[in-house]
């Protein structure tokens, strides 16, 4: 969770308060219902959080899940796109986002279709000669107004809140945080889920935010 020294992303943790979680379809637990009502889900996560004492609960990377099929935006006539390629960080609205590396914002947008990232905003970071962005989903929209395109952003610095499901897409209070080697031009906005035609490309292309090595 803390490779190379990189800081927690939820403001006023410490990696011992993190906690994974599968969302995946081999997840007997969790209901269609609960998958499909964000307060139903947000009271599951919250429930598993208790049960382990933690306050964080992180994961879902390349994980396949039923989640999306609510949604007509991750459908297509040729592919359904239901492989996350983030880590989700599930925890109450309105927690602060910390800058896991220095960087400065690349861009930044509302992304409000049913089952978007909502407000998100995209860093760009140089690490060891290495150019790569990280993206953050499901954020405020208070999150948004004080961006600048260029803006420096430190490590360790709250540059972001979780927003809550009126305006995140409409799933329980999580941040999407994404590590993206190349942005193929696009602004404020980037796939986090992909169909099995797909993953092979976006694999290599969106390495486990977990693990900052792949990017040296």
């Amino acid at each position: 969770m803390n490779k190379f020294s990189f800081v927690p992303l939820i403001q006023g943790t410490e990696t011992t308060d993190y906690v994974h979680i599968c969302l995946s379809l081999s997840n007997g637990e969790l209901s269609t219902e609960a998958m499909d009502e964000p307060q139903l889900m947000h009271e599951h996560i919250k429930t598993f959080l208790s049960d382990q004492g933690k306050s964080i609960a992180y994961g879902g990377y390349l994980e396949e899940r039923s989640l999306y099929n609510r949604s007509s935006h991750f459908q297509s006539q040729h592919h359904k796109r239901n492989i996350h390629l983030g880590i989700d960080f599930w925890c109450d609205e309105n927690r602060g986002v910390c800058c896991p590396i220095n960087g400065v914002v690349h861009s930044f947008k509302d992304n409000e279709n049913f089952g978007d990232y909502g407000p998100t905003i995209i860093l760009e970071h140089t690490y060891k000669k290495s150019r790569f962005y990280t993206l953050y989903g499901h954020l405020t929209r208070e999150s948004l107004k004080d961006k600048n395109k260029g803006q420096q952003i430190k490590k360790g610095a709250v540059f972001a809140r979780i927003g809550e499901a009126a305006v995140n897409g409409n799933y329980a209070p999580h941040l999407h945080f994404q590590v993206i080697k190349d942005l193929e031009g696009k602004q404020g906005d980037y796939p986090g889920v992909c169909s099995a035609e797909e993953l092979s490309f976006y694999k290599k292309n969106c390495p486990d935010p977990l693990l900052f090595k792949a990017l040296e």
